[in-house]
C-alpha cells in the first residue's frame, strides 16, 4: 500500500496534468505506474524512514539509507560534566586574567550559587602532536593522539542539571522515556554478529550514572534494541549454566525447546510479539558461549594489560584504574565483533562524597580532577591507539562526551567550577572524520560558545550521519507523534566531516 505522501503527490499530478496539458489518459496510466515503481521518485522527499524489521531477527543487519562512512560507534561518556577548561579548552585570557572577576559575572547565579573569579587550569596547557593542539597535561596519553581528533568546542546544552544533561546527551531528550542513541542506531542498523547484542552499554566500576538505565534504554521503541549492559567486573546476570546441569544436557533442552517453539509459532503465524520473545530467548541462549569469551581477559598479552593501564593496583585509584582499563579492553573486543555500538562509561552517580566517583569537581577540583585523569586518561588513549593498530578505526566512529561543562570562575567560597551548559568540548575520531581539526569555539574565557555554535541535537544529527541516516527521516511512530531521535531539530556539521 502507497504512504500518504506518495498517494498526494500521485493524485496532484495526475489532477494538474489531465486539468492543464491534455495528457490522454493512458498518459497519465503510465506515470502513475512510474510513481508506484519509484522510477521518479521525489529527489526532496522527507517522507519517514522506519526500517522494515522481522520480529523474529530484529537485530537482523538492515542497509544505511546511505553510503555510510561508519559501520560502528563507540561512545565514551565522562559522568559528572568533565571541564573543558582544564582538559582540551585552551583559553590564554583565562590564564592572563587569573584571580580577576569575569566581565558582566558581578550578579551571576548558576547551579550551587554566585561565582567567584576567574581560574586558570591548575593544569599546564602543552602543544601536542605534529598539529600542536593545546591539550592538558590532566590528560597527557590522550593528548598525544591530537592528530587524531575532531574537536567541537561550541556544544551548547538545555540544562544545568546532571540527571537530565545526562539524558538529553544520550538520548535528544531531558526527559526519562526517550531512546538512547545506542537503541536508534540498533533499530536502524541491527548488527553484523548474531551472537551478540547490537548494543552493549558498559557502566564504570564504581556504578552507573545518575540517570542509569535511561543512558541506554529502548525507550518507546521495541525492546529489543535496549542496551544491554555489562562490564569487565559483572558479567551479563543470570546468563551462566548452574553446575548441577551438564553441558550436554543444556545443548539438548535448547534444541529441544527451539523444536516446541518452533511448533508454537507456527499455530500462531503472523503474532509478532510471540517471535520477538523467542528470538529473545534464541539470542540469550547464544550469549551464553559468546559473552563469557568476549569477557575473558585472560588472552589479552601482559603488554596490552600494561599499555591500558589495566595491571596497576595498590590503591583505590589505581584500583579503579584498572577496572576501567579492562572495560575499555573489553570495549575494544566488542568492536572487534562487529557489535554495532558500545558505550563506555566513566564515572558514576555519586557514591562516598562529592566528586568521589565523577567528574562533578564543585569544591576542591584539584584533587578531585588529579584523581579522575589518572583513572582516565591512559586507558582511553590505549583504547584509541588499540583500534587503529587493529585496523578498526577506518570503520569505527570513536566519540567522546559529557552532559556539560564548567564554569571558567569558581565558585564563590570554593575551589571548583561550577555547571555550564553554555559552551562545551566534545570529540569525535576515526572513520569518516576530519582530523587533526577544531571547530567552533567558546569566549576568551571559554563561558558561551560564540563560534559555530552547534547544539547536542546537530551532533546527534552528525553521528548519524555518518553512519548513513538520514536523523530527519529515521523515525518511529509514538502517540501520534513520528519522534526521531533530534526531535525536530539538528543540522549536520558537514565541515567536521571528510571530503
Amino acid at each position: 500500500m502507497s504512504n500518504p505522501s506518495e498517494s498526494s503527490r500521485r493524485s496532484f499530478l495526475t489532477d494538474q496534468l489531465m486539468r492543464f496539458s491534455g495528457m490522454s489518459l493512458g498518459s497519465v496510466a503510465a506515470l502513475d505506474l512510474l510513481l508506484r515503481n519509484g522510477a521518479l521518485a521525489d529527489q526532496n522527499d522527507n517522507s519517514p524512514i522506519r526500517p522494515s524489521i522481522d520480529p523474529a531477527t530484529p537485530n537482523q543487519a538492515r542497509k544505511a539509507h546511505f553510503e555510510p562512512r561508519a559501520k560502528q560507534v563507540l561512545m565514551i561518556f565522562c559522568a559528572g560534566a568533565c571541564s573543558h577548561l582544564d582538559t582540551f579548552d585552551y583559553k590564554p585570557a583565562l590564564i592572563e586574567n587569573h584571580d580577576r572577576p569575569m566581565p558582566g559575572s558581578d550578579k551571576l547565579i548558576t547551579f550551587q550559587g554566585g561565582q567567584g573569579t576567574l581560574q586558570k587550569s591548575p593544569w599546564e596547557f602543552r602543544p601536542r602532536g605534529q598539529c600542536g593542539k593545546m591539550i592538558s597535561d590532566l590528560v597527557p596519553n590522550l593528548g598525544s593522539l591530537a592528530d587524531q581528533m575532531c574537536f567541537i568546542h561550541s556544544l551548547t546544552g538545555k540544562t544545568n542539571t546532571h540527571g537530565p544533561g545526562e539524558n538529553f546527551m544520550n538520548t535528544g531528550f531531558t526527559l526519562d522515556g526517550f531512546p538512547s542513541i545506542g537503541a536508534w542506531t540498533s533499530y536502524a542498523l541491527g548488527s553484523e554478529n548474531e551472537n551478540l547484542p547490537a548494543y552493549v552499554a558498559i557502566p564504570d566500576p564504581r556504578g552507573v550514572p545518575q540517570s542509569s538505565g535511561n543512558c541506554w534504554n529502548p525507550g518507546f521503541l521495541p525492546a529489543a534494541f535496549q542496551g544491554t549492559d555489562f562490564n569487565a567486573a559483572a558479567p551479563i546476570r543470570n546468563l551462566a549454566r548452574p553446575e548441577s546441569i551438564t553441558s550436554q544436557s543444556d545443548k539438548a533442552t535448547r534444541e529441544f525447546l527451539e523444536k516446541i517453539n518452533a511448533h508454537h509459532l507456527k499455530q500462531f503465524p503472523g503474532d509478532s510479539e510471540l517471535a520477538a520473545r523467542i528470538s529473545s530467548y534464541q539470542l540469550a541462549a547464544r550469549m551464553q558461549l559468546s559473552v563469557p569469551e568476549v569477557s575473558d581477559l585472560s588472552s589479552e598479552t601482559t603488554e596490552t594489560l600494561a599499555a591500558y593501564g589495566a595491571d596497576q593496583k595498590g590503591s583505590p585509584v589505581l584500583d579503579t584504574k584498572a577496572a576501567y582499563a579492562k572495560n575499555c579492553i573489553l570495549a575494544r573486543k566488542l568492536i572487534e565483533q562487529g557489535v554495532r555500538f558500545v558505550q563506555v562509561f566513566n564515572g558514576a552517580y555519586q557514591v562516598g562524597g562529592e566528586g568521589t566517583s565523577n567528574w562533578d569537581g564543585h569544591k576542591i577540583l584539584k584533587d578531585q580532577y588529579t584523581n579522575h585523569g589518572e583513572i582516565f586518561d591512559q586507558p582511553t588513549a590505549a583504547l584509541l591507539r588499540d583500534l587503529q593498530q587493529r585496523g578498526l578505526l577506518d570503520q569505527t566512529l570513536v566519540v567522546w562526551c559529557t552532559e556539560f561543562g564548567r564554569m571558567p570562575t569558581f565558585q564563590a567560597g570554593a575551589n571548583g567550577r561550577d555547571h555550564n551548559p553554555a559552551g562545551f568540548t566534545a570529540w569525535l575520531a576515526g572513520a569518516g572524520v576530519q582530523a587533526p581539526l577544531s571547530y567552533g569555539a567558546t569566549d576568551e574565557f571559554g563561558y558561551k560558545a560564540v563560534d559555530k555554535i552547534s547544539t547536542v541535537y546537530d551532533f546527534h544529527a552528525t553521528i548519524l550521519h555518518l553512519l548513513g541516516l538520514d536523523h530527519e527521516r529515521l523515525s518511529f511512530y509514538h502517540n501520534g507523534i513520528e519522534r526521531r531521535l533530534t526531535d525536530v531539530h539538528g543540522h549536520v556539521i558537514h565541515d567536521i566531516i571528510k571530503s
